[in-house]
C-alpha cells in the first residue's frame, strides 16, 4: 500500500478555467475539506472555521505543507472550479492504492442516491442524483457519477462502469440496472455480473421463479440455507443456483449469461413470520454460497448512503451549486473511506462518530487515522 497521504493523489485535478492569484492550490483545498470532513464537520463554513484556527493552521502547515488558508468565500469559489471528471479519476486512483495485493474476487455494488435538499433549490433545476460504486468487502467507495434525475440512473451507471478497472470482479446491481446493455458493458470490462430480476423483465423473472420453486426440478439445483439471530429476530436465507439454463428463451439476449439463482428470505420476529423471494441472473456459474455472499454485499453501498446522512446531514446541505454538492459528496466518501481503513487496521469497533470527534479535538489522532503517524 502506498503512503496514505492525501494531497499528492489530487495533484492532477483540473479546473474548468485557468486561475491565478490564489495562494492555495486545488490539491490543498481538497486536503483541507477531506480532513475537515474526517472531523465530522458538516459544511464548508464549519470546515473553514476549523482550518482558520491558529493551532489547526500550524498543524496543516507542518504536516501537509499548506501555508495559507483561503477565506470561506474563496474555498467555495475553488470548489466550484474543480473539473469533476478529473477529480473522480484521481479519487479512483487513490482508492486503488488501498487495494490489497492479489485480492480475491471482490464485489462492486452500484446504487444511486438523490440529495434531497437539491429538490428544493431554485438554482438547481433538477434534483442531484449520484451513482456510487462501492468495493463492498472493504467498505470503500471507489467512484461516482452524477446525473440530474433518478430516471437517468441507467445510462449513468453504464457510463460509470466504462471508467472503472473492474477486471475479474463481481458487479452487483438492483433491478433498475438489470439491463442487457449494462450486462454487455460489464462483460466487455472483463468482469462478471449478478443482477436482480424483477417485474421490469417479467417473463425472465417468471421463468426463474417457476424453475426454482418446482420441487421436481430442484434435484438439479444447488440449495444452501443459512440462519442468523439478531436483536430478537431470526433470519433464514436459502439460496438456489443452477447453470442448467439452456431452456431459457432469453439466454442469448444476455451477454455471458451462465447461471440463474434465487434467495428466499424468512424472518421470524415478535410480529410474526414474513418471507420474500429475490431472483438473479449471473455471468458466472455461481455456487449457492457465492450467491448468498455477493447478493448480501449489494447492501454495502446503501449503508454508505446512510452514513452520509447520519454523519454529514447531506440531505440538508443548503449549498445551491450542484458542482460543489458533488465535490463535497466525494470528499465525505473519502473521509469515511479513511476512517473505515483505520478501523480495519486497528481492529476497533469504535463508532465512526467517536473517531470523528477525536480527530476534531486531537490533531495527532487525525494523523494516526490517515496513517501519517
Amino acid at each position: 500500500m502506498k503512503n496514505n497521504g492525501i494531497t499528492e493523489y489530487f495533484e492532477e485535478v483540473e479546473t474548468v478555467e485557468e486561475y491565478n492569484g490564489y495562494f492555495c492550490r486545488i490539491p490543498e483545498i481538497v486536503t483541507i475539506v477531506i480532513l475537515g470532513s474526517m472531523c465530522g464537520l458538516k459544511n464548508v463554513r464549519q470546515i473553514y472555521q476549523w482550518s482558520a484556527n491558529s493551532k489547526v493552521r500550524e498543524f496543516l502547515k507542518e504536516k501537509f505543507e499548506i501555508k495559507h488558508i483561503p477565506c470561506y468565500y474563496w474555498i467555495l469559489c475553488m470548489l466550484k472550479m474543480i473539473k469533476i471528471e478529473t477529480l473522480n479519476k484521481c479519487f479512483m486512483n487513490w482508492v486503488y492504492s488501498f487495494m490489497p495485493e492479489n485480492a480475491e474476487r471482490l464485489t462492486i455494488s452500484l446504487d444511486g442516491k438523490t440529495i434531497c435538499s437539491t429538490n428544493r433549490m431554485e438554482k438547481i433545476e433538477t434534483p442531484l442524483h449520484i451513482i456510487s460504486a462501492q468495493i463492498s468487502e472493504l467498505g470503500l467507495t471507489l467512484a461516482q457519477k452524477a446525473t440530474d434525475e433518478k430516471s437517468n440512473e441507467i445510462s449513468a451507471v453504464q457510463e460509470l462502469l466504462k471508467t472503472l478497472n473492474i477486471n475479474g470482479q463481481m458487479i452487483v446491481a438492483d433491478a433498475l440496472n438489470c439491463q442487457k446493455e449494462t450486462a454487455k458493458i460489464i462483460i466487455n470490462q472483463k468482469a462478471d455480473y449478478l443482477l436482480c430480476v424483477k417485474d421490469n423483465h417479467l417473463n425472465l423473472k417468471k421463468d426463474i421463479e417457476d424453475y426454482v420453486q418446482d420441487s421436481n426440478l430442484q434435484k438439479d439445483i444447488e440449495i444452501l440455507s443459512k440462519t442468523e439471530k439478531n436483536y430478537g429476530r431470526i433470519e433464514k436465507r436459502t439460496a438456489y443456483t443452477t447453470s442448467q439454463i439452456e431452456w431459457i428463451n432469453q439466454k442469448k439476449e444476455w451477454r455471458g449469461l451462465s447461471s440463474i439463482g434465487a434467495i428466499h428470505t424468512e424472518v421470524t420476529s415478535k410480529k410474526g413470520i414474513t418471507d420474500e423471494w429475490h431472483y438473479y441472473i449471473s455471468s458466472k456459474k455461481l455456487t449457492s454460497e457465492e450467491l448468498l455472499h455477493h447478493a448480501r454485499m449489494e447492501w454495502s453501498v446503501e449503508s454508505m448512503h446512510w452514513l452520509l446522512d447520519v454523519h454529514f446531514e447531506e440531505d440538508w446541505c443548503r449549498i445551491e451549486d450542484k458542482y460543489v454538492q458533488q465535490n463535497l459528496n466525494m470528499f465525505r466518501k473519502a473521509a469515511i473511506n479513511l476512517i473505515k481503513l483505520f478501523k480495519e487496521r486497528k481492529e476497533t469497533k469504535r463508532p465512526i462518530s467517536n473517531i470523528m470527534l477525536d480527530c476534531l479535538i486531537d490533531s495527532s489522532y487525525l494523523l494516526r487515522v490517515i496513517g501519517k503517524n
